[in-house]
C-alpha cells in the first residue's frame, strides 16, 4: 500500500538517547527518545520550536513538578539505557533489551515489538496508509493513526463510562460539568486522562500509550470503518506537539504501574480522611446553614454513626441566590469559627469547597480584572466571560504567577485562619470554548485551548501549597472534581455528580477500575447517588456496602425531590448502615497501609480482578467485582432484590475465604454466596492477612485503636507474608518516623505458624495485637515459636514479648 504522498524523513543526529529526525519539505521534526529499556516517547513538532515547551504531568518517581512546569525536553529521572541504532534504505531501527521499533522512514510509521525466548513479537503498528497529519489532510489538529486488531482489549482512558474494556467505544478527553451524567453512555465527563491500555488476547502482551497533550482530543477505539484503510483506531487533538510514550508491560499491571511511575507519586493524605465524611448541598442552601451543620452532628451522636469529616458545600458563600468564592454569607453562618470549633469539639474535620470562577458581580471581580489576573480574549484584552452556574463569570488564569500566589492567599486567610481543615476544588472543568481566549501563559502568552486541562491541575497545586504553607507539619488533604494527569500528586477525586440508579451504581465500578489502571487511585464515588430521585432503602444500603471499601467514603447529594441522603433517612435499614460504616474504621488499619503502598511502589488500591490474575482469562469478562488491595475481593450487590451473589473466584492455588462466614471455596470456579444487608459481600485470598481496628468504636470514641490481624490460612501447605505500615496517622513526621509490622504465616497439614516482628522508630499506641482464625479452623498455633491454646480461634499476643 502506499501512501498519499511521499514524507520521507531523513536522520540528522544523535544525543543523550535522541535521536532526530527531518521531514525537509514539510518542517517537520520528529524525535526517538530512549529514557528506559521499556519506555520509549515519539515527538512530532512543526518546526524546530515546541508548541508548549513545557510537561506538568510528567515527573518520573517524584511528587511535584515546578509551577511553570517541567521543560518537556528533560530527561532527568529516566535511566537512559544503552541502545542499538541502525539507519539503513529508508528504514532505521531501534533496539532495547525490552523493547525494538522499525521505522519507515517515509511517512515515519512505525512498528513496536517485544522480545521474548524466542525472539522479537511484533505488538503495535502504525497505520500504513498514513499515520499522521504531515499537511492537514486528516482533519483539524494532530493525529496519530495506530493499526487495530479485533483480538485487542483496550483499558483505562481514566474516568469514562461504559464498560471496562473500551474497545469499539470512541470518546472526548474534554472537561465538562456533567451533573446527573448516565454512567453507562454520558461521555466527556469531568478528568483528562489521555492514556490507555492495549492488550492482546492471544499472546497476553501489553503496552499503554499516553499522549502528553493538554488539549480537547478524541479517542476512536473501533466505531469507525473506512473500506480504504485497514482497522485502525486513533488518537486527534485540537492543538499542541504531538508527543507519545510507549510503555512495554508484558502485564497490564506493569503498564499501569509504570505509568504511574512516570506521572509521579500518589499523595499520601492523613488518615482521618479514609473515615466517614458527610456532605449535602441542602444544609449550606438552607437559610439556617449554621443550625443545620450543628443538627448534622448531633443525629451522628445520637445514632452512633461515625464520622471523621463534613465536605462544606458552596452554599456557605453564597450573595442570595448565588455563590461567590471566598465569601463568608453570615447570615447564613453566623459564626463560621464557633462552627469549626464545634465540629473540631466532635472529632470531625471540615473540607470547605471553592471554585474558580468570579461571578461579574463578586465583590472583588473589578479589582482582579484591573490586575488582568482572569483569563482573557485576546481581541479586547477583557476577562473571558463563559457561563458559570445561574449567571456568567470569568475564570482565574492560574498560569499567571500573581492569580496563583493570590489563591494561595484566599485560601489561608479565607478558610485555614478560621480552622477549615481541608479544601474542596470544584466545578474547575474551565468550560471556555470561545477560540480568542487567552492565558498569561507565566509571561508568554498561551491560547487557552493548547493548555485548557492544566488549569485545574494548577488549582489544585496551589491549594495544596497554601495548606501546606499553613501548617507545615500536617499532611495537607484535598479533594478536586476534575483534573489531568498529575492530579494524584495532590488530591483525592471522585467520579463527579452521578445519578441515582441501580445503574450508576455498576457503571461507577468500571468507571473507577478505568481510573485505576490510569494511575488514579486515591478516588470513591458519591454514596447514594448525587442528583435525581432519593435512593430507595435497599439501593442506598447497596450503595454504602459498596462506598465503605473505597479510599474516599463520602454520602453526597442534591436530590431532585429535596431530600437529603443521609445515614440515619431509612430507620428500617439504619442498623445496617450504622454497622457497614462501624466495618468501614474496622477495615481502616488495611486501606491505609495500601495507601502507603500506593505511594511507595505505583500499585492501584482498587483493582479488576485480572490485574492479579491476569494467568485467568475469565477475570477479562466483563464483571461487577474488583479487588480492594490484593487480599480481599469485593462482591458488590448491583441488582435490586438479591439476598446472594454469583461471584467468579479467580484461579488462586490456594482458593478463598468468605470473609465473613469463614466458609472457604475453590478457585477458578462460580460460586454463591450470602449477600445479607448488613455487610458488604467480600472474599479474602487463601493466605491473606488482614490489620483492623479491634476497638469498639462509638460516635464518641472513634478515636480509640485497637489492633488485631484476620487471618486466612491455606489449607495444606503454604507461605504468606504481610507488612503492615503505622504511623502518628496526621503529620510530615511520617517521612522519617513510623514502623512496620511484619507477619508471616507458614502452614502445614497440622499447623499454623505466625512469626510477628516489628520494624522502625515509631512507637505504637498499642501492645496487644489479637490474631483471628476462621470458625472451623482447628489447626494448632503457634506466635514466635509459642503454642496459643486458649480461646476460639481468637488469640492475643503481646508485642513487647
Amino acid at each position: 500500500m502506499s501512501i498519499k504522498g511521499n514524507y520521507q524523513f531523513t536522520f540528522i543526529n544523535e544525543t543523550d538517547n535522541i535521536l532526530q529526525f527531518e521531514l525537509a519539505e514539510n518542517n517537520i521534526y520528529a524525535k526517538i527518545m530512549i529514557l528506559e529499556t521499556d519506555i520509549i516517547r515519539i515527538l512530532f513538532t512543526d518546526g524546530e520550536e515546541l508548541q508548549l515547551d513545557k510537561t506538568w504531568s510528567v515527573a518520573p518517581g517524584k511528587s511535584d513538578v515546578p509551577l511553570e512546569g517541567r521543560k518537556r525536553l528533560d530527561t532527568s529521572g529516566f535511566s537512559l539505557p544503552s541502545y542499538e541504532f541502525s539507519n539503513n534504505n529508508g528504514e532505521c531501527t531501534v533496539e532495547t533489551s525490552a523493547l525494538k521499533l522499525n521505522v519507515d522512514l517515509n511517512g515515519f510509521k512505525i512498528s513496536w515489538f517485544y522480545r521474548e525466548d524466542s525472539g522479537w513479537v511484533n505488538f503495535a503498528n502504525d497505520r500504513k496508509t498514513q499515520a499522521y497529519n504531515f499537511d492537514g489532510s486528516l482533519g483539524e489538529g494532530i493525529v496519530h493513526y495506530l493499526k487495530r486488531d479485533l483480538d485487542e482489549q483496550y483499558f483505562g482512558l481514566g474516568e469514562k463510562t461504559g464498560s471496562v474494556d473500551k474497545h469499539g467505544k470512541r470518546y472526548r478527553m474534554q472537561a465538562i460539568d456533567a451533573m446527573g451524567y448516565d454512567a453507562e453512555y454520558s461521555d466527556p465527563l469531568y478528568k483528562h486522562i489521555p492514556f490507555y491500555i492495549t492488550r492482546h488476547r492471544e499472546t497476553g502482551f501489553s503496552f499503554g500509550v499516553f499522549y502528553d497533550n493538554l488539549s480537547s482530543s478524541i479517542f476512536e477505539l473501533g466505531t469507525e470503518l473506512d473500506n480504504y484503510h485497514e482497522l485502525y483506531r486513533y488518537y486527534q487533538a485540537k492543538q499542541g506537539d504531538l508527543d507519545y510514550y510507549i510503555i512495554g508491560g508484558p502485564k497490564v499491571k506493569d503498564v499501569t504501574r509504570k505509568f504511574s511511575w512516570l506521572t509521579g507519586q500518589t499523595i499520601f493524605p492523613p488518615k482521618w480522611s479514609l473515615g466517614y465524611s458527610g456532605s449535602t448541598m441542602s444544609y449550606t442552601d438552607a437559610p439556617d446553614a449554621q443550625m443545620q451543620l450543628n443538627e448534622f452532628l448531633k443525629l451522628c451522636e445520637k445514632h452512633d454513626i461515625l464520622c471523621d469529616s463534613f465536605q462544606l458545600s458552596s452554599g456557605y458563600t453564597s450573595i442570595e441566590d448565588k455563590r461567590y468564592v471566598f465569601n463568608w454569607n453570615q447570615s447564613k453562618i453566623p459564626s463560621p469559627k464557633k462552627m469549626v470549633n464545634d465540629f473540631h469539639d466532635k472529632g470531625l474535620r471540615l473540607c470547605a469547597n471553592i471554585k474558580p470562577c468570579l461571578l461579574k458581580d463578586h465583590p472583588l471581580f473589578n479589582e482582579l480584572k484591573e490586575k488582568k489576573m482572569f483569563i482573557t480574549n485576546s481581541h479586547n484584552e477583557e476577562p473571558e466571560m463563559a457561563q458559570f452556574w445561574d449567571e456568567i463569570g470569568a475564570y482565574l488564569d492560574f498560569t499567571n504567577k500573581e492569580t496563583y500566589d493570590w489563591w494561595k492567599g484566599q485560601v489561608k486567610e479565607k478558610l485555614l485562619d478560621y480552622g477549615i481543615d481541608s479544601t474542596w476544588n470544584d466545578n474547575n472543568e474551565f468550560e471556555i470554548w470561545s477560540k480568542e481566549a487567552i492565558c498569561h501563559g507565566f509571561g508568554n502568552n498561551k491560547e487557552f485551548e493548547l493548555i485548557r486541562a492544566l488549569h485545574p491541575l494548577l488549582m489544585m497545586k496551589a491549594s495544596y501549597e497554601a495548606q501546606l504553607e499553613h501548617n507545615p507539619q500536617l499532611r495537607p488533604y484535598l479533594i478536586s472534581r476534575s483534573g489531568s494527569v498529575g492530579m494524584h500528586r495532590y488530591v483525592q477525586t471522585w467520579t463527579g455528580d452521578n445519578r441515582t440508579s441501580w445503574k450508576t451504581l455498576k457503571f461507577n465500578i468500571k468507571m473507577g477500575i478505568g481510573l485505576s489502571l490510569s494511575g488514579i487511585y486515591n478516588f470513591g464515588h458519591d454514596v447514594g447517588g448525587f442528583s435525581g430521585p432519593a435512593p430507595e432503602p435497599e439501593l442506598f444500603v447497596r450503595w454504602i456496602q459498596n462506598g465503605i471499601v473505597h479510599p474516599r467514603f463520602t454520602i453526597h447529594s442534591w436530590n431532585d425531590d429535596e431530600t437529603v441522603n443521609e445515614p440515619w433517612m431509612y430507620p428500617e435499614v439504619l442498623d445496617s448502615i450504622r454497622e457497614l460504616i462501624k466495618f468501614r474504621t474496622k477495615i481502616i488499619p488495611y486501606i491505609y497501609s495500601e495507601l502507603r503502598e500506593t505511594s511507595n511502589s505505583y500499585h492501584p488500591i482498587i483493582r479488576p480482578t485480572f490485574y492479579d490474575f491476569e494467568h485467568d482469562e475469565t477475570t477479562f469478562e466483563e464483571n461487577d467485582d474488583f479487588m480492594l488491595g490484593d487480599s480481599l475481593l469485593v462482591a458488590s450487590v448491583v441488582e435490586k432484590g438479591k439476598r446472594e451473589r454469583e461471584v467468579y473466584l479467580p484461579n488462586n492455588p490456594g482458593g478463598w475465604y468468605d470473609f465473613h462466614v469463614g466458609t472457604w471455596y475453590e478457585g477458578g470456579k462460580k460460586v454463591e454466596i450470602p449477600a445479607p444487608l448488613h455487610y458488604t459481600p467480600l472474599l479474602a485470598k487463601a493466605g491473606a492477612i488482614i490489620p483492623i481496628n479491634e476497638a469498639e468504636v462509638t460516635f464518641s470514641t472513634k478515636n480509640m485503636d485497637e489492633r488485631g490481624f484476620l487471618l486466612f490460612p491455606c489449607r495444606g501447605k503454604g507461605k504468606s507474608s504481610y507488612s503492615l505500615y503505622e504511623d502518628d496517622g496526621l503529620t510530615n513526621e511520617y517521612l522519617h518516623t513510623f514502623a512496620y509490622i511484619h507477619v508471616d504465616m507458614e502452614t502445614t497439614e497440622d499447623e499454623i505458624q505466625i512469626n510477628i516482628n516489628k520494624e522502625g522508630s515509631y512507637e505504637l499506641p498499642y501492645n496487644q495485637i489479637t490474631f483471628h482464625l476462621p470458625e472451623k479452623e482447628q489447626r494448632k498455633l503457634t506466635i514466635n515459636g509459642l503454642d496459643q491454646n486458649v480461646g476460639k480461634g481468637t488469640f492475643s499476643y503481646n508485642l513487647s514479648c
